[in-house]
């Protein structure tokens, strides 16, 4: 799939990370090329359908794994109350999203910033607001040693903790056979990852891009739209968002500026108010918005981004144009892949609920 001729119109996409996706994606063969008499052929170019999983060679997937990092994502006693999973911030049945601004931690502490969908999120650049994990894996390790969060005092304390129940041991010990010992932090991460790598909703516009009649007339129009006023210079590739860090606040200043992004990890005064660029997969279903949480609706958001971002106010039929495209972003949910495990208990005779919340 020609990757080159909408690339160069629009400045925040990165054309050598678009050819690594394709190339992680779909291996050596094209995606097949979609075609519509309503849209130019070049509008195409910087997006891509979702794959079937976000695999990366680092970290090889196999059932054994991903079984493992399933029931790790729902276990409260990766938490210092055990009472908290990743699941509770991240409900897997509601496009992996919990509907707060802000969610809640150890002793219930609000958290810093709104926690984003995992859906599709292997596909990002980087994880977190503010990128500070390269991949899904680090990321896994951070909201378990986060003392707002999940509050376990260190890594010996989580490794001892898992060590203590048989089950695990043993599911470490198939899904990292090569390793001694088997339980390890890293391979806890690596087990979440591999999990988390499989979180991908394929909806309608996969479809359309394939070549198939999945969009209605308005969703069409609508896409047109987000292309043509320049949506699409941040929110392209499979994830339709995730591929680069920008301002907020890129034409007129955005009201809050008390949370730096980005500047927070670099200290470069260029990262000053950036933040990843998030995806816009689900985007319909998983309110409310920005890294604050602090937009509590889609229309809004969009909105806000033509202001902010583009300099524009929004004529109402250009809005709606794009909140109907928006819609197609929302995907089918594998529920079968990300129903709630059964837990190995503490011992052999001791039942453990995998409902952990925040």
């Amino acid at each position: 799939m020609p990757l080159s001729v909408s690339v160069g119109k629009l400045p925040g996409v990165a054309l050598t990370t678009l050819f690594a996706l394709a190339s992680t994606s779909w291996g050596s063969a094209a995606p097949p090329r979609p075609t519509d008499p309503a849209i130019p052929p070049d509008y195409f170019d910087s997006f891509l359908p979702l794959p079937a999983r976000f695999d990366t060679a680092r970290n090889p997937a196999s059932d054994a794994k991903i079984a493992l990092g399933r029931r790790l994502f729902f276990d409260p006693r990766l938490s210092e109350n055990r009472r908290l999973s990743c699941a509770g911030c991240h409900d897997l049945q509601n496009f992996g999203a919990d509907g707060r601004m802000v969610s809640l931690g150890h002793v219930g502490q609000p958290g810093r910033r709104n926690s984003p969908t995992v859906y599709n999120a292997a596909g990002f650049i980087a994880q977190f607001w503010d990128g500070r994990s390269p991949d899904v894996e680090d990321q896994s390790k951070q909201p378990i040693l986060n003392p707002v969060e999940m509050a376990m005092p260190d890594a010996a304390r989580v490794v001892g903790s898992l060590s203590a129940i048989p089950g695990y041991v043993a599911a470490f010990e198939e899904a990292f056979p090569e390793s001694r010992p088997a339980v390890t932090y890293e391979n806890m991460a690596l087990a979440i990852g591999a999990f988390e790598r499989g979180l991908v909703t394929p909806g309608p516009f996969d479809a359309f891009l394939r070549g198939a009649e999945a969009l209605s007339p308005e969703q069409k129009q609508g896409f047109r739209r987000f292309v043509e006023l320049g949506c699409a210079g941040c929110h392209n590739g499979p994830a339709v968002g995730g591929l680069t860090f920008e301002a907020i606040g890129h034409i007129r200043p955005y009201p809050d500026e008390s949370d730096l992004g980005r500047f927070e990890v670099t200290g470069a005064s260029a990262d000053r108010m950036r933040f990843r660029v998030p995806g816009l997969r689900n985007v319909a279903r998983t309110a409310p918005y920005y890294h604050d949480g602090g937009i509590a609706t889609l229309d809004e958001a969009v909105r806000s981004m033509a202001t902010h971002q583009l300099g524009i106010e929004l004529a109402q039929a250009d809005l709606d144009a794009v909140l109907a495209f928006l819609d197609a972003l929302t995907g089918v949910q594998p529920f079968g892949y990300v129903a709630r495990p059964e837990l190995p208990p503490d011992r052999e005779t001791t039942p453990v609920s995998g409902s952990g919340t925040r």
